[in-house]
């Protein structure tokens, strides 16, 4: 939840001239081509989905089981096999072929048995939170083996953790780790690389986004926000340790400020700060990819129509942090929203957000928005399975190591998210 000025992402490489889409490192001075890398080609399962029997989970599961291709090798995992037959049962009446779709037991607690997982995956994607408490084996596990990985995560704790511990291995075995591939961040993210694609090239770029939803939070954001709320100081660290491992970004600019709560005439509210990884997740895209500009800002704001109603939220905030900070308080607060707790399908349902950004640069001015349905839970599934079904299938840049879902897969990503209903549109030019 705190803001970095961070290098850029992969593939540039760190510190080296080799750009993104070579699909090799320079080692003692030679070329090394993919033959090193471990082959993806005879593995078991296109895609394996594990934590499926979470609420999250099932819901990517049935989005898969309804939206899937014909051929794709795709399987359920989890650490209860009488809950995955189950969760089978269900995918079934979606879907007549899900009878033998096959079921993979792993446990974040057993590391053979994520490295067997991983081993026979092309792409591993993950619901199982809070990541920077369950995460790290199986990001380990995939880093080794060359297998893409995607999951939820909006810890930021967490990605940098990640960035210093796998992410060298990753780019050695070709493996793509690709976090936050839900509603943190895809919506922010690919976005904004939409927005940048309607303004000029080769000017300075100053982008808003501006966040408005209806939804309940989910009860593993919630953990995860706690958990962050109380880990300030690991966060600053991690964030500190990150810097020191990534190379500097040489001759252009990208920086995501925290923004100052404002009236913001241009969508006709007010704008508060989000104290999200979102602005992060975006700087980094920026970082890598050169189509951002010389000089790019993005600052990421929630929109409030009423004041009353921004500054209840604010306080609200408020004493969430401070009532993280004592251990009894975080105990408490734990257990009124669990980690699986979701609302039922007719709340849902009439959950929606919207995601206005407003671009500058080169003398244009642009309005787009993203927007889709319940951003926690159905929308978030429907991201999530589609970042896995487009790393597994599509054909995408030639990246590796620790990237964003706009570096990863950019385009591509968004047409299939506009394929499947979530909108990316162009509301205003001027």
């Amino acid at each position: 939840m705190t803001r970095q000025d961070s290098g850029p992402e992969h593939g540039q490489g760190h510190g080296r001239d080799d750009g993104p889409g070579e699909g090799r490192d320079i080692v003692r001075g030679e070329a090394r081509d993919k033959r090193d890398r471990p082959d993806k080609t005879g593995r078991d399962f296109d895609i394996v989905l594990f934590g499926a029997t979470g609420f999250v989970g099932a819901l990517t599961a049935e989005y898969l089981a309804a939206h899937a291709p014909e051929g794709l090798r795709w399987a359920i995992a989890g650490r209860d096999t009488a809950k995955l037959e189950r969760l089978r049962e269900r995918l079934t009446a979606i879907d007549p072929a899900c009878a033998v779709l096959p079921l993979v037991r792993a446990d974040v607690a057993d590391p053979a048995s994520l490295r067997a997982l991983a081993a026979r995956a092309r792409v591993v994607a993950t619901t199982v939170g809070p990541y920077l408490t369950y995460g790290q084996e199986l990001v380990a596990a995939c880093a080794e083996s060359g297998t893409d990985y995607a999951d939820l995560t909006g810890e930021p704790e967490f990605v940098d953790v990640t960035y210093v511990r796998h992410d060298a291995r990753a780019r050695e075995t070709g493996a793509r780790l690709v976090h936050a591939c839900g509603f943190d961040s895809i919506p922010h993210d690919l976005g904004v690389h939409f927005t940048v694609g309607q303004l000029p090239e080769g000017v300075p770029l100053r982008i808003d986004g501006f966040v408005r939803s209806n939804a309940t939070f989910s009860g593993g954001t919630f953990a995860s926000a706690l958990n962050q709320f109380a880990r300030g100081r690991q966060m600053l660290a991690a964030q500190q340790d990150r810097r020191r491992h990534q190379p500097r970004l040489v001759g252009r600019r990208a920086y995501a400020p925290t923004g100052a709560p404002r009236y913001a005439k241009e969508v006709g509210a007010w704008a508060l700060p989000l104290p999200t990884i979102d602005p992060q997740i975006v700087q980094r895209s920026a970082r890598t990819l050169e189509r951002y500009g010389p000089d790019f800002r993005y600052r990421h704001y929630a929109a409030v129509r009423h004041l009353p109603v921004a500054a209840g939220g604010v306080a609200a905030a408020g004493a969430l942090f401070a009532a993280a900070q004592l251990p009894p308080a975080r105990h408490w607060l734990s257990g009124r929203l669990r980690p699986g707790d979701g609302p039922d399908e007719a709340r849902r349902a009439k959950s929606w957000f919207s995601v206005r950004f407003v671009g500058e640069g080169g003398g244009h001015r642009v309005f787009t928005e993203v927007s889709g349905g319940d951003p926690g839970y159905d929308e978030t599934a429907k991201m999530l399975g589609e970042s896995a079904m487009c790393l597994a299938l599509d054909d995408l840049p030639a990246t590796s190591g620790q990237v964003t879902t706009a570096v990863a897969m950019g385009d591509a990503l968004t047409e299939r998210l506009r394929a499947a209903g979530i909108g990316f549109r162009v509301a205003a030019r001027r």
